[in-house]
C-alpha cells in the first residue's frame, strides 16, 4: 500500500512538474518558431506604411474581426515577450484610433503579461524562491512590503524592458491581484499615449507620399518610430513613474 501511495504522489509530483516547466517550453518555442519564420520584419513601421491600404479597407470592412486579432496578435506578442508592443501600439492607433486601440491594447498587454507572469512563477519563480538565501531573500521581502508602488513605477516608466517587468515580479513573489492591477493601472499612460501617436501617422505617410509619391507602397517613406516619441513624452511618463514611489519615501520616512 505505501509503495503504491509513493509511486502515486510521484507521478503526481512528475505531472505538476511537467506543466510547471512544459508551458515555459511552449513560449520558448513559439518565440523561436516566432523568429524563425521572421515575423519581427512585419512588425514594423515600412511594411504598416506600405500595407496600409489594405489594412485600413479590412478594417472599415471587418472591425470586429479586425479588432479581435488585433488583440489576440497582441496578447501572443507580449506573451512570447516579442519585441513589437510599441509598434502594435501606435498601429492600432492608426487604424482603429487612439481611443478604441488604447483600450483594446490595454487589457491585450495586461493579459498577455499576466499570462506570462503565471507561468514564470509556477517554473522559475518555483526554483528562485527555493534557492534564494541571504540578500536576494531581503529583496524580495522588501519588494513585497511595497509591491503595488513598485510594480507602478516600474510599468509607468518607460526605460525597463517590457519582457524583464512581466517576469522580475513572479521571482520577487508579488500576488497575482496587485501584479495584474498594477500592471493595467500603470501602462495606461505610456500606452494611450502611443495610441495617440499612431492616430496621427496617417497624416504623416500622406505628407511623405507628396514629397515621395509610391514611397508607401514601396515601403520607402521615411517615418522612424524614433521621430513620432517625443522626449518631452518620455519625460512626462517618467515622472508619473517617479510619482509611484512617493508612498515608499514616505513610509521610509516614518520609519527612521
Amino acid at each position: 500500500m505505501g509503495d503504491k501511495q509513493i509511486a502515486g504522489e510521484n507521478r503526481t509530483s512528475s505531472g505538476v512538474s511537467w506543466g510547471r516547466w512544459g508551458a515555459l517550453a511552449a513560449l520558448l518555442m513559439g518565440l523561436a518558431v516566432a523568429y524563425a519564420y521572421g515575423l519581427q520584419d512585419y512588425l514594423t513601421l515600412s511594411a504598416l506604411i506600405r500595407e496600409h491600404q489594405a489594412l485600413s479597407e479590412f478594417v472599415e470592412a471587418h472591425l470586429i474581426a479586425a479588432l479581435a486579432l488585433y488583440i489576440l496578435i497582441y496578447i501572443a506578442a507580449v506573451a512570447l515577450s516579442f519585441p513589437g508592443a510599441s509598434f502594435l501600439t501606435i498601429a492600432g492607433g492608426y487604424l482603429f484610433g487612439w481611443m478604441v486601440s488604447g483600450t483594446a491594447a490595454v487589457l491585450a498587454a495586461t493579459a498577455g503579461a499576466t499570462l506570462v507572469f503565471l507561468i514564470a512563477r509556477s517554473s522559475v519563480g518555483e526554483v528562485f524562491r527555493r534557492k534564494a538565501g541571504g540578500w536576494l531573500a531581503r529583496m524580495r521581502e522588501g519588494f513585497q512590503n511595497d509591491a503595488f508602488s513598485y510594480m507602478l513605477f516600474l510599468r509607468l516608466t518607460p526605460i525597463f524592458p517590457f519582457w524583464l517587468v512581466n517576469m522580475a515580479p513572479a521571482l520577487l513573489g508579488v500576488r497575482l491581484s496587485v501584479y495584474s492591477v498594477a500592471t493595467l493601472l500603470g501602462i495606461i499612460p505610456g500606452t494611450f499615449a502611443f495610441s495617440i501617436v499612431g492616430s496621427g501617422l496617417g497624416s504623416l505617410i500622406d505628407a511623405q507620399e507628396q514629397a515621395s509619391p509610391g514611397c508607401g507602397e514601396a515601403g520607402t517613406c521615411n517615418v522612424e518610430i524614433s521621430a513620432l516619441i517625443t522626449p518631452t513624452m518620455l519625460v512626462a511618463l517618467f515622472a508619473l513613474g517617479i510619482l509611484a514611489l512617493i508612498p515608499v519615501v514616505l513610509k521610509s520616512r516614518r520609519k527612521e
